[in-house]
């Protein structure tokens, strides 16, 4: 019975992880709905970053348009 006290806990840290993973799904859409795209690490030559697409992945803009 006291495993079950033990194991209350992480089911219900496992549930908040799965929760919050579809946000990332979304910041990919949003980048490019704001006229951005995703790039790897950094944003090249000529562009700002206005966001993350992803944990890697940066939202870049391009400066002129």
């Amino acid at each position: 019975m006291r495993i079950v006290y033990l194991l209350l806990p992480f089911i219900l840290l496992l549930a908040q992880g799965a929760a919050g993973s579809s946000q990332a799904l979304g910041r990919k859409s949003d980048c490019f709905r704001k006229s951005g795209f995703c790039a790897f690490l950094k944003c090249p030559s000529l562009t700002l970053i206005s966001g993350k697409c992803s944990r890697f992945y940066l939202c870049c803009k391009r400066i002129w348009g």
